[in-house]
C-alpha cells in the first residue's frame, strides 16, 4: 500500500505527521513540494481529493499571501491556483494520500484517519502534545 506525504522538511506539523505515518508501519513516498511542485492537474486532483475549494488551501502565514493581496474576494479559483504554481510555499501542508482517503493532516493527527493501520502506538508531538498513549488511543 503506497503512501504519499506532500511534505515541507522545515514545518513541525509536517514532521510530525511524517512521523505518524513512519510509526504506524507505513514508508510513504516524500514529495518535498517545495522542490518538486505538483503539477496543476495533480493539484487540482488533491484540492478536490480533499474537500476544499484552492482558497481553503492557500496558507497564509510565512508566506507571500499578504503582500501579493489574497484575501481580496476578486482572485478567482483558477488565479489562486496559477499563484499557488509560482509560490509553491502558499500550498497548505502537509497532504497525505493514502487508498483510505486523501487529508490536509492540520492538525497532524488527522492523518490517523487514513492509515491503513492507524495504531501507532505512544505518539507525542515535538513540542510535547501527547496524541495517543502507549495502547495508540487518542490521549486525553
Amino acid at each position: 500500500m503506497t503512501v504519499t506525504i506532500y511534505h515541507n522538511p522545515d514545518c513541525g506539523t509536517s514532521r510530525n505527521t511524517l512521523a505518524m505515518i513512519r510509526q504506524s508501519g507505513e514508508e510513504p513516498q516524500v514529495i518535498e513540494y517545495l522542490k518538486t511542485p505538483p503539477s496543476r492537474e495533480r493539484l487540482v486532483e488533491l484540492i478536490a481529493a480533499v474537500g476544499m475549494t484552492p482558497r481553503d488551501l492557500l496558507r497564509e502565514k510565512g508566506t507571500p499571501y499578504a503582500e501579493l493581496g489574497l484575501a481580496d474576494p476578486k482572485w478567482s479559483d483558477e488565479e489562486i491556483l496559477d499563484f499557488m504554481l509560482a509560490h509553491p510555499i502558499l500550498i497548505n501542508r502537509p497532504i497525505v494520500v493514502s487508498p483510505l482517503g486523501v487529508v490536509l493532516a492540520r492538525p497532524s493527527e488527522k492523518v490517523l484517519d487514513i492509515l491503513p493501520n492507524p495504531q501507532i502506538g505512544a505518539f507525542t508531538k515535538e513540542d510535547g502534545e501527547v496524541v495517543t498513549d502507549a495502547s495508540g488511543k487518542p490521549a486525553g
